[in-house]
């Protein structure tokens, strides 16, 4: 049977067979497809009752492929974009800051590996930690890293 083919449930499993999805996430990407009105509600709550749709399986999913690589900032936003609940994303978010600097020196460590030299390393040094979700204060702590420590 073709893509093309598949009836909205085959379509959220193939979907959820290449990783985790939001029930937001999966009304968004099969809305086009729906033929009557509820159909994708209907195959949506079928699957979350079966465990095919789970919200925290998403949050751990996120978690674990880019929290070694961006700072709770960034992580915060792809889950709120994914449509997670807000509790679920704040124990996440707090989670991840007990973790902060030491993930931030390391993401550092792999992309300069010394301290800058000056004022205009300092800048993109800090630029690209906040790009990646790092806060402020996180940066400061980073950038402040005695050799020694590292």
């Amino acid at each position: 049977m073709a893509f093309g083919q598949l009836s909205l449930k085959g379509r959220a499993l193939r979907l959820l067979a290449a990783r985790e999805h939001s029930r937001r996430e999966l009304e968004r990407k099969l809305a086009a497809h729906e033929t009557e009105p509820g159909q994708l509600k209907a195959a949506l709550d079928e699957l979350q009752a079966r465990g095919f749709i789970d919200e925290q399986r998403v949050v751990d999913s996120v978690v674990h492929r880019r929290a070694a690589r961006l700072g709770a900032g960034r992580v915060k936003q792809e889950l709120q974009a994914k449509g997670l609940d807000a509790e679920r994303v704040a124990i996440a978010v707090a989670g991840l800051k007990a973790t902060e600097v030491e993930r931030a020196r390391e993401v550092w460590r792999r992309k300069f590996g010394e301290l800058p030299a000056d004022a205009q390393q300092r800048a993109k040094q800090a630029r690209f930690l906040a790009a990646r979700g790092f806060g402020g204060d996180v940066i400061q702590r980073v950038l402040k890293l005695d050799p020694g420590e590292a």
